[in-house]
């Protein structure tokens, strides 16, 4: 329970002998009088909590204990002290005794309370709190509208993701798809993603039939005369979405929420053939959409503050975190994390092993690297984000040729269970010697050539080289009032990519940095590999003010 932080409920924390008994509210005041006056009479042993030695081990194998806890939390979390403290304190109490450990518990403790890992964990704490709040939107006073039904379009990994977040939290949905197949695969989908709840004993099968009873499948349009809320989960398509939300401004009440889980796409685009704007609005789930705690909740100039407190109380309801944020191609996690893929592909076009790559970012904290990443999401995705980031901000993208070169050779990652890793059927990732061709056909391409520099870069200069495009990034999102605040985007880094959060979310961990160093480093490798690094202005004025990046913006013209 230390190690890992976890709680525990009442009836387990009497059976590890942490509590005395469990009674129901109602009968503990009486329950807890009755137990006084039996010590005092007696009748019950009063044993102080203090001296209880009975679940501790001889010394000698409480020793071997300590030791086997040490390697596994080093194992588990490298980057943490507070892990160890915990054990160093615990043997000090079982050693020296319970007055000693307790002693050392308080010194510790205060030693602790100043590290770095604290003030960022504290800080992602307050931050995640402070998302649902909202100026100009959540202080005017209107109370959410109740969504008794949600539609959803597409039943592919998204939208089945997103109907089991939504039926687990008792919303009934309508699936749809394009034909009996495709829709018998999207409830299939829905259907394993409970069942997988009913493995791991998190789910009762009487509650599993119950839950996906509230999904029904259909093929058109016909039942969805009232449902309030139709999200759209198809494939990064504009002509396809405009279509679609055309269509559905013809079927559903008008009061309808029209929104769409695309993770690039410009909304007023997707919305240029309605009419009623104000209820069109981002809905940005991270995949696999039933686990990711992040929701982006995407609002255009025109899209109405009712609709935004509506997606609040659903993002809520369903236990997401949600972070309002404004419209534009990538919203803030991924227009902020867009640099950080292209910036591991300059690496290794430049003589950077990408295994070592992987390893670096892994050990920073991330749960996996820049390229076990693009396998996982599979590189037709990442071809097809990628073409979004090319086309809006041509100026500072890295185009790298290796994905398409690979996806010749019938790669496209851990589904074809080869991409820059070999998969078993086990998912379990080995390197593959063969990328190394496919890296040199795209080195020739582009023209560029191994720099022996790159070849022997260490893993702080690997992180920084990956990271600071994303802070310059998440800058300008800042910058342009994309997000209300910084804290946003450092719980949009830790949720929705997996930055660690005992660095406190990527604005944070810049400012521990400090903004003239990340500037000073930008602006040397943009004078040596070009503009890719080129710091913002934003950047640049911080940095100049020596001021942090997290500080408010002055008279922000806020795109919220």
């Amino acid at each position: 329970m230390m190690l890992t932080s976890k709680p525990v409920k009442g009836e387990e924390a009497h059976s590890l002998g942490l509590v005395d008994a469990v009674v129901a509210p109602n009968q503990l005041v009486s329950t807890a009088r009755q137990w006084a006056l039996d010590i005092l009479e007696h009748r019950r042993p009063w044993v102080a909590t203090l001296y209880k030695t009975d679940k501790i081990e001889p010394l000698g194998e409480a020793r071997e204990i300590f030791k086997f806890a040490r390697a596994q939390a080093r194992k588990q979390a490298p980057n943490l002290t507070h892990p160890i403290v915990c054990i160093d304190v615990v043997e000090a109490g079982v050693v020296s005794g319970p007055r000693a450990g307790l002693q050392k518990e308080a010194e510790d403790f205060q030693k602790l309370l100043r590290s770095e890992t604290c003030k960022s964990l504290v800080h992602i704490f307050f931050a995640q709190r402070g998302t649902s709040k909202v100026p100009g939107v959540t202080d005017l006073g209107l109370a959410p509208r109740r969504v008794k039904k949600v539609a959803i379009l597409g039943g592919g990994l998204m939208g089945s993701g997103i109907a089991t977040a939504l039926i687990l939290s008792n919303y009934p949905v309508i699936l749809k798809e394009v034909n009996e197949k495709f829709l018998e695969a999207g409830i299939g989908r829905v259907r394993a993603n409970l069942q997988s709840r009913v493995k791991k004993g998190k789910m009762t099968q009487e509650k599993f039939e119950k839950t996906i009873s509230l999904l029904t499948g259909v093929l058109d349009y016909e039942s969805f005369k009232d449902v309030d809320m139709v999200i759209e989960a198809i494939i990064e398509n504009v002509s396809l979405k405009q279509q679609i939300f055309a269509d559905l401004e013809k079927y559903c009440p008008p009061h309808c929420i029209l929104a769409s889980n695309t993770s690039t796409i410009d909304l007023n685009l997707i919305g240029e053939r309605t009419y009623s704007k104000d209820r069109i609005v981002g809905a940005h789930f991270f995949s696999p959409a039933h686990v990711m705690p992040l929701l982006e909740i995407v609002r255009t100039n025109q899209t109405s503050p009712q609709v935004i407190v509506d997606l609040l109380d659903i993002g809520k309801k369903i236990k997401k975190t949600p972070i309002v944020v404004g419209n534009c191609t990538g919203f803030a996690v991924n227009r902020m994390f867009f640099p950080y893929t292209q910036a591991a592909f300059l690496l290794v076009e430049r003589g950077t092993d990408l295994y070592l790559i992987d390893r670096a970012i892994t050990k920073f904290g991330m749960p996996m690297g820049p390229f076990r990443l693009a396998d996982l999401v599979g590189f037709g995705v990442a071809i097809a984000t990628g073409m979004q980031f090319i086309e809006n901000f041509p100026e500072r993208t890295y185009k790298s040729m290796i994905i398409p070169i690979m996806q010749e050779d019938k790669r496209a990652g851990e589904t074809t269970r080869k991409g820059f890793y070999l998969y078993d059927e086990r998912r379990k990732a080995s390197p593959d010697p063969e990328v190394k061709k496919f890296i040199e056909k795209a080195r020739s391409m582009s023209g560029v050539a191994i720099d022996p520099k790159f070849a022997k870069l260490s893993e702080k200069d690997i992180v920084e080289m990956i990271f600071f495009p994303v802070v310059n990034e998440a800058c300008r999102v800042f910058a342009e009032g994309i997000a209300v605040k910084a804290a946003d985007l450092d719980i949009a880094s830790v949720m929705g990519m997996g930055f660690p959060p005992y660095r406190g979310g990527i604005m944070f961990w810049a400012d521990s940095l400090g903004s003239k160093y990340i500037y000073s480093r930008l602006e040397e490798w943009s004078s040596l590999y070009g503009e890719f690094f080129k710091p913002c202005a934003f950047l640049a004025e911080r940095a100049g003010k020596g001021a942090t990046l997290s500080a408010p913006v002055e008279e922000a013209k806020s795109k919220l």
